[in-house]
């Protein structure tokens, strides 16, 4: 097996047996086991669980900031940002009622600060906007897109979270813009 396989089949099996049970349930002994690697190859690649779920929300995070280039708003990262967590609602469901919840929160802050940033920056440019505003405006936005993907958790992700997002998108509309703006407007 090459080693990127080996990675990658470990953090599936990891992922696999975070969509069935707890994250306090899961063993070194089942994911080594649906991985088709002994214990030594996952102490070899990983140091612990914990290392292996920085591993996945790592590579997650770097799959969605490479997507990320291809979208036309914050709305369209976001959406893909939260398409991991919708696709695998058990696992986070389950890493967000673990001890994990801070890696979890922290995870889905960087990918979501990564696509806002991104897209307001692109408004800040044509604005004319102060660069210590358009940061403040993408760190404040993320912070509350993820306090509404908290929200979404825990309320067991019941909701629809395209549906969610085209309404928030809609209440927000022009409002960064409306911001920036306003801090253009500062410089004169």
């Amino acid at each position: 097996m090459n080693n990127q396989y080996t990675k990658a089949a470990i953090r599936a099996a990891f992922l696999s047996q975070l969509n069935s049970k707890p994250f306090d349930k899961i063993s070194v002994v089942d994911i080594a086991k649906m991985a088709g690697v002994s214990r030594n190859t996952f102490y070899y690649w990983y140091d612990d669980i914990y290392a292996l779920m920085d591993d996945l929300f790592f590579t997650e995070a770097e799959k969605i900031r490479q997507d990320s280039a291809s979208f036309d708003s914050w709305a369209d990262g976001f959406r893909h940002a939260v398409g991991f967590a919708s696709e695998n609602r058990k696992a986070i469901y389950h890493l967000y009622k673990s001890i994990s919840r801070n890696k979890l929160e922290s995870f889905l802050y960087e990918v979501t600060f990564n696509d806002v940033s991104k897209a307001v920056a692109t408004m800040g440019k044509e604005t004319g906007a102060l660069p210590e505003d358009v940061h403040d405006l993408a760190a404040f936005y993320s912070a509350a897109l993820i306090g509404l993907v908290i929200r979404w958790l825990d309320g067991g992700m019941k909701e629809d979270s395209d549906a969610y997002l085209e309404n928030i998108e809609e209440l927000l509309g022009d409002n960064i813009v409306s911001a920036l703006n306003r801090s253009a407007r500062k410089k004169h």
